[in-house]
């Protein structure tokens, strides 16, 4: 009955043990997923911040060359 309770117990510790490491693995792949989540929104707001600039420097240039005339 020992050796049955002793199997029984290194069973457990190794289930135990292997389910704590798949936990990491998911925990980690849900961060890499975020990270470039947040990296594709930080590059949407760059290229939209930029096509706005550019816009607004052409008006500007616009507005500027028919006061001049």
């Amino acid at each position: 009955m020992k050796k049955f309770l002793a199997i029984i117990a290194i069973a457990s510790f190794a289930v135990a043990c292997n389910n704590s490491s798949e936990a990491k693995d998911t925990a980690d792949s849900a961060n890499a997923v975020i990270d470039s989540t947040v990296n594709a929104v930080q590059d949407s707001i760059g290229v939209v911040a930029d096509s706005a600039k550019a816009t607004i420097d052409s008006t500007a240039n616009a507005v500027v060359d028919s006061l001049k005339k």
